[in-house]
């Protein structure tokens, strides 16, 4: 396999620009692909603050749990689900077998950064165990982070959809049209990664993963992030004005790691 030079944002961009764009529409449950990208009350959640978080650790001594704690905790109002925030905030933090999307939301920087499917495997693994040890939390952030992976080898769609179908037991023959009328609010990973995949799938460019995702009426900000780190990877980036006005929302503490993690993982 060969990489294509990439000529717009990419790594890991993509799972904090739909984060953004999701994150003002969740309470709202809409059921359309026609709504602003961007209001002045869109911003990062949880979502990117843990994403950056795992990035973090990629790029240093590999240690998801140090990483995710300090990272998280100096953003207390990310949105963190109360259950995490015990485990974010206490003194002997350990897995509570959540099957939570928390940890496929978070694992993008991996199907970055690893280069072979087994390594993925093996670190989206380990970013998940330290809070989300359920097999269904490790099996969302496996999927997620080996759709990134296999997009930015440039595999078809097609190869990632019975890859990740044969691999996970997910569903992805389903169509967004299909799901969008009953889809309901739903944090697990099995009820919503495919769905975020799909939204991928189903999309010709970046933006439309995006609007395919949050169209769901869900947790619209995670399936959005999840949705945009595969279609980042696909595509070949994040549109100019997607990452300009992402990157205008991300808080400064945050930014340094992202561009750390762009320069370092961006594929020539």
């Amino acid at each position: 396999m060969y990489y294509i030079p990439f000529k717009r944002d990419t790594g890991m961009l993509g799972a904090i620009a739909g984060d953004v764009i999701g994150s003002v529409y969740e309470i709202l449950g809409i059921k359309t692909k026609d709504f602003p990208l961007f209001e002045s009350s869109s911003r990062v959640t949880d979502d990117s603050v843990l994403t950056v978080a795992v990035a973090e650790a990629v790029l240093t001594d590999g240690d998801y749990l140090r990483a995710i704690r300090e990272v998280g905790r100096r953003h207390p109002d990310a949105g963190y689900g109360g259950t995490f925030v015990e485990w974010l905030m206490g003194d002997n933090p350990k897995p509570y077998n959540s099957w939570g999307n928390g940890s496929a939301m978070r694992v993008s920087p991996v199907g970055w950064a690893f280069d072979s499917e087994e390594d993925v495997l093996r670190e989206a693994a380990r970013s998940a165990e330290i809070s989300h040890n359920h097999p269904e939390g490790i099996k969302g952030a496996q999927a997620v982070a080996l759709a990134v992976y296999m997009a930015r080898m440039k595999a078809t769609k097609e190869d990632i959809r019975k890859e990740i179908s044969n691999r996970f037991g997910y569903d992805l023959h389903r169509s967004v049209d299909e799901i969008r009328p009953d889809y309901k609010f739903d944090v697990s990973c099995q009820g919503s990664v495919p769905e975020a995949i799909i939204s991928f799938l189903e999309a010709g460019d970046f933006e439309n993963a995006v609007r395919n995702a949050v169209s769901l009426g869900g947790d619209t900000d995670t399936q959005a992030s999840m949705a945009g780190a595969i279609a980042e990877a696909y595509f070949g980036g994040v549109p100019p004005l997607i990452a300009a006005n992402t990157k205008a929302r991300i808080p400064v503490d945050l930014l340094p790691v992202v561009v750390k993690f762009q320069s370092t993982y961006m594929r020539k």
